[in-house]
This record gives C-alpha cells, structure tokens and sequence, in this order.
C-alpha cells in the first residue's frame, strides 16, 4: 500500500506524477528528449542504462518496465537482460555499452564514485563525450525516478510478462502519453 493516497488504478510512477500534473507534463518532455530524442545512443541502450540503474536500485517496477522496452527494441528475452543486469562485464555486449553501464552503476552509487580511469576506458571504448554526459544524466535521472517510486512505496504488477505485454506499445507512444 502506498504511503499517500494515489489512483489505485496508476502503478509505479503514474499515481505519483497524477498528484502533480505540472511537473508529469515537464519531467515526461524532459524524459521523453533524453530517452528517445535524437542520440548516438540507440533508445535500446539508453533503456539499457536505465534498466541497468534500476536494477541496482531494486526498483521492480522501473526495472521491469524499461527492461521490457529493452527487450522489445533488441529482440532478446529475458536471460539476456538478466545476464546484463548481473555481470555486464561478461555480457554478450559490446564494450563501449560495457563501459558506459559501469558509470552507470558509478553513479548510482555516487556522482563522486565515476573515475577518471572509468571514462577513460569509455572514451578508449569509442564512447563520445555526449554519450558519456547522457548516461550520467540518465543514471541520475532513473535513480531519481526509483527513489520516486520506491519511497511512496507504489505499487507495481508483480507478473514480469505484463510489462512485455505493452512494450510495444509503449515504445511507439514513448513517454509524453499521459500529458
């Protein structure tokens, strides 16, 4: 049960951005730019790295959602994500995205935590400063959004394949749907 009254009818974020619709309208433009705008970052990577923060946060809800869109993007199941979100570095992935996930989890655990070395393995990597400064920006972000979700104690479906069962279509509305 959440620790304020939200629609019983909007899990995860959407109960809590209904309760102010000002900041759901300018943190779903401002979400939807990052995540799905124009980027070298693919929208599978960059919902990768959000999967990946989420994951760390133990966010089910924002893990589960943005794992999904990852799965719809790449064609993968759920073993692959998996596997990433356990050991990235072992993963069947390339290593930029390698590189980038481990700033991400720097960040998750403190903007202080990314190193020089962790860049510059990115940069080496064939990550560009752009592409450095939107994961951090999207690390943070997501890290925001979990504590967000967790710290009203939201609810969330609990069957993994309901998030893959709108993947779809949330990955063609994109994130400005409810404004």
């Amino acid at each position: 049960m959440a620790h304020i009254q939200l629609d019983p009818a909007l899990p995860g974020i959407l109960g809590p951005l209904a309760l102010r619709p000002e900041l759901r309208k300018s943190l779903s433009e401002f979400t939807e730019q990052l995540m799905r705008g124009e980027n070298s970052l693919t929208r599978a990577e960059r919902e990768l790295i959000g999967t990946y923060v989420s994951a760390l946060n133990d966010c089910f809800f924002c893990e589960q959602s943005h794992g999904s869109l990852v799965q719809h993007y790449l064609h993968c199941d759920n073993a692959f994500i998996d596997h990433i979100k356990k050991d990235h570095l072992s993963a069947p992935i390339a290593d930029k995205m390698k590189a980038l996930l481990t700033i991400a989890g720097s960040v998750q655990t403190s903007g202080k935590s990314v190193t020089t070395a962790q860049v510059e393995v990115a940069k080496a990597a064939g990550a560009t400063d752009l592409e450095i400064n939107d994961t951090v920006l999207i690390a943070s972000l997501f890290c925001m959004f979990n504590r967000y979700v967790d710290g009203l104690n939201t609810w969330a479906p609990q069957d993994k394949e309901s998030y893959k069962q709108h993947a779809a279509q949330r990955a063609e509305q994109g994130y400005t749907r409810f404004n």
